[in-house]
């Protein structure tokens, strides 16, 4: 399937991964952050990139399980989430409540899996 990216018309590259992730396009929010997440490696602001980092491999866990259907893969990589987003509570973001939005969605769309995981 192919996304017409042309549905995400917000202003920030946050406010798109928000969109994405409470729409279920978990593979598609991953690649909206992924030019700021490059571009703070480049200019040395490493707590930030790997801020986004957690985010974008949070991302990408749920595609593992409810888009690749591989549970395995969704519990490996949602560990770079844990490991990275703490660092959240260190960094200073424009808008930094809407990346605590987004951590905070993605821990309850966690959850769910989690709980899925178990059953």
């Amino acid at each position: 399937m192919k996304i017409d990216y042309s549905i995400f018309t917000q202003k920030t590259s946050i406010d798109r991964f928000l969109f994405a992730v409470e729409n279920g396009y978990y593979v598609e929010a991953h690649e909206l952050l992924e030019d700021d997440w490059n571009m703070y490696k480049k200019q040395g602001q490493k707590e930030k990139a790997l801020v986004l980092k957690g985010l974008i491999n949070g991302a990408t866990a749920l595609a593992l399980f409810h888009i690749k259907k591989r549970p395995q893969g969704y519990e490996k990589v949602w560990l770079a989430f844990i490991k990275y987003i703490p660092l959240l509570d260190k960094v200073e973001f424009e808008d930094k409540n809407k990346y605590y939005k987004a951590k905070n969605l993605l821990v309850e769309l966690s959850k769910k899996v989690e709980a899925k995981l178990e059953s």
